[in-house]
């Protein structure tokens, strides 16, 4: 016998409680508007239990949060632990008074037929809405590209299956991807003493810390922050930046006097052999030269302000490239090199299936502008570029959240008019 679900009312569905959905709520309940947030785990699961013991921000406390809190027992210029980024959202929810729902997933979303709204199926029940905010993120789905097959070697993990070294079997690790995940990962494993081999791609490498302050500042002062959104298909470069030890600029030479060999980008594999593409010191060099321009931009903002604030020319020199560099390696046997682990910080991909709306362009991304898809009623937030470069970091999505709420809020104004609530020209046979 089939059971019944039951079905309930409200204005907003928002789906995800992570940073965007609780950023969602506080704007939605400042308007007035009824909204439900919906999670299928805890606030901030992503936090807690998808990312490596040691994590930490990669922004400082005093950055990296939304207006209304600061983080509690933490130095303005530290990098809170990944526990109490999470705490923090769940203090944060508890604040505002956020409705949020943990355990409750959502299964489909669809558009009533001749009526306005969409029908929200969860594990819960169905709930009838106006309007559904996909607040997941991006970070939905873990991509591992498919190059070297199950088997070649005894692990093989996505970043967001690596935990701590001690996970591993013995031998030598290669670690893919060179963005903030690779890189704190790899030099993570060369310091408990293991052989590291970091696949390095194209990348934006900025100081962690220049004439005394912290690069999220100098993007912020500089307009960078306010970047606009990219044409749609331009290809996100991803930025090396670590929190880790207290925070440090990331640096591909220092890594490789410590012991990692850096190689280009993985590209194929053959019988135990993997082949990397000549790509390494063209990667390195372009990174480099976008940290060199930061750093003359914060050079010309300092003079164009005078400003107070220590010369640093040592952060402009940057050394000669060590020899993995170059004289890169092309290929690797993973078997004489011992390699006995792949981790893979390659990155995720969005999973929209359960939005089943005309809300995506032809290539199945979100047809988005600032968050307003195509489908009317439909919004997205917490993807990078959403409406600026800011948008997927926690106080970017608080500002987009507030464009959202607006939207939302001049939606409800037409759909309201001719109705009891706010009359208008009403027709006089809704007052007979």
């Amino acid at each position: 016998m089939e059971v019944e679900l039951s079905s309930e009312e409200t204005e907003v569905v928002v789906v995800g409680a992570g940073q965007a959905g609780v950023a969602m709520s506080e704007h939605l309940g400042a308007c007035g508007i009824p909204h439900v947030v919906l999670e299928r785990h805890r606030i901030a699961e992503r936090w807690r239990s998808e990312r490596w013991d040691s994590l930490v921000a990669n922004g400082p406390a005093w950055h990296d949060r939304f207006p209304g809190l600061e983080f509690s027992d933490i130095d303005p210029d530290a990098f809170a632990s990944k526990e109490k980024v999470a705490d923090y959202f769940v203090a944060y929810a508890e604040k505002i008074g956020a409705p949020i729902r943990c355990g409750v997933e959502v299964t489909s979303v669809r558009k009533h037929t001749g009526r306005p709204g969409f029908r929200v199926e969860t594990s819960e029940g169905v709930i009838d809405t106006r309007f559904v905010v996909a607040a997941t993120g991006p970070f939905q789905r873990p991509v591992i590209p498919p190059i070297v097959p199950d088997g070649a070697v005894p692990v093989q993990l996505h970043s967001s299956g690596y935990r701590n070294p001690e996970q591993l079997p013995e031998g030598a690790v290669l670690v893919v991807g060179a963005g903030s995940s690779g890189v704190q990962i790899a030099d993570e494993l060369r310091r408990s003493g293991r052989r590291v081999l970091l696949s390095v791609g194209p990348h934006d490498r900025p100081p962690r810390e220049y004439r005394g302050r912290d690069f999220c500042w100098w993007l912020g002062v500089l307009g960078r922050w306010d970047a606009e959104t990219p044409p749609q298909g331009a290809e996100h470069v991803t930025i090396a930046v670590s929190g880790a030890r207290g925070g440090h600029t990331v640096d591909f030479r220092a890594l490789a006097a410590d012991g990692v060999e850096l190689v280009g980008l993985t590209a194929s594999y053959d019988e135990g052999v993997l082949r990397f593409a000549p790509d390494l010191a063209s990667n390195i060099a372009l990174g480099d030269e976008k940290y060199l321009e930061l750093l003359r931009a914060a050079d010309a903002y300092v003079e164009r302000n005078g400003l107070d604030l220590p010369e640093e020319p040592e952060a402009h020199v940057l050394g000669p490239d060590p020899d993995c560099v170059t004289s890169p390696r092309r290929e690797l046997d993973l078997a004489e090199a011992g390699v006995t682990s792949i981790v893979w910080a390659t990155g995720f991909a969005a999973d929209y299936s359960w939005l089943q709306v005309d809300a995506f362009d032809e290539k199945g991304r979100p047809d988005q502008r600032r968050g307003v898809s195509s489908e009317p009623g439909v919004y997205f937030l917490g993807l990078p570029w959403l409406s600026r470069r800011g948008s997927s970091f926690i106080w970017g999505v608080w500002h987009d959240a507030r464009h959202v709420a607006d939207h939302i809020t001049t939606q409800r104004g037409y759909l309201a008019y001719g109705t009891p609530d706010r009359p208008g020209t009403t027709p006089a046979t809704q007052h007979a």
